[in-house]
């Protein structure tokens, strides 16, 4: 019998649009002779499958609704939201208290992941090499002066809780550090303003199941813009991306490896993106995205592609691991 499939879309942040994309893209890709999928969104309280136009609430007690008199109940929940409360652990602790298995870590490992500062001061305790970085928080007072004294211009200036690159400047005068902190707290309540690094990026995917584990090809990223903003991520345009990256087989492995390290220690399920830059021979990691894009245009099915695997049984070894 096919197992019944929620692909959730939607969420509470400016991710929403990159959010249905990622829903789409993993519905149209689902093995329909395993799964019978349904689209659902979640916009605040409101919860709907849409199917055909029509919208069909979601009975939020057991996480079902109803077409044409009968009851359907979902056997898995795919995550497709980035950003709250689909990347932060809220969404996961619903469904945990249901028992209805869902594709991503677990609450800890989600919340812990998404708030960036968090995390990195984490994996910074574990050993990893992570860029310099200051935390400020909504209604708080801060310096200025404080924060040119910890890091030199320029630097970066995101919220500290996001995930597709609304609301990040690249700052390089003192003077223009107030405007980008401002634009970052119109995305969240915190903010983190990191170092700049003077290097190349790259990104790692990973899954790693009961059944098999997997290192996808390392990525090179080379935004056409000044720095790999919302624009440069999602437009095909605006970066160039070699999978797998034009670097040698022994750095490639480095990456793959610390990717792995990353996965365990944040106690990760599912499919996982880990950034990084590489300056001289240091390898410093940006930040590990638990609930990765999934559009057409996303790292994770070039990786894939780039390994001669398919997508749609990459999605299959996530869903099947949890039975």
């Amino acid at each position: 019998m096919k197992r019944t499939i929620a692909v959730i879309a939607g969420g509470d942040s400016s991710e929403i649009v990159i959010s249905r994309q990622t829903a789409d893209h993993i519905f149209n890709t689902l093995d329909r002779d395993l799964y019978d999928p349904y689209l659902l969104e979640m916009i605040g309280l409101e919860w709907n499958v849409k199917i055909n136009e029509q919208s069909y609430p979601i009975d939020k007690n057991d996480f079902s609704f109803t077409k044409d008199g009968k009851k359907i109940k979902f056997d898995f929940a795919y995550i497709a939201i980035h950003g709250t409360p689909g990347e932060n652990g809220v969404l996961q602790g619903y469904l945990q208290l249901l028992q209805i298995p869902h594709s991503t870590c677990g609450v800890l490992s989600s919340s812990l992941s998404f708030n960036k500062h968090a995390c990195n001061s984490y994996l910074q305790n574990l050993g990893f090499k992570i860029a310099k970085s200051v935390l400020l928080k909504k209604n708080e007072e801060y310096s200025i002066d404080d924060i040119h004294t910890k890091l030199d211009m320029p630097c970066f200036v995101k919220p500290n809780a996001d995930g597709s690159s609304f609301g990040i400047s690249k700052v390089k005068k003192v003077a223009d550090l107030e405007e980008a902190i401002q634009k970052a707290f119109n995305e969240g309540n915190e903010v983190i303003i990191e170092e700049f690094i003077d290097g190349l990026e790259f990104t790692c995917g990973l899954v790693k199941t009961k059944k098999e584990s997997l290192l996808f090809p390392v990525t090179e990223v080379l935004p056409k813009k000044e720095f790999f903003d919302f624009e440069a991520k999602y437009d095909p345009n605006m970066a160039e991306e070699i999978t797998p990256a034009r670097i040698s087989e022994d750095l490639t492995k480095q990456i793959q490896n610390l990717s792995s390290n990353i996965y365990d220690a944040l106690k990760c399920k599912g499919i996982v993106r880990v950034d990084y830059m590489i300056r001289g021979e240091e390898i410093i990691v940006l930040e590990a995205n638990t609930v990765p894009g999934m559009t057409a245009n996303s790292f994770i099915p070039k990786q894939v592609a780039a390994m001669n695997r398919d997508l749609k049984d990459i999605l299959s070894l996530v869903i099947e691991n949890e039975f």
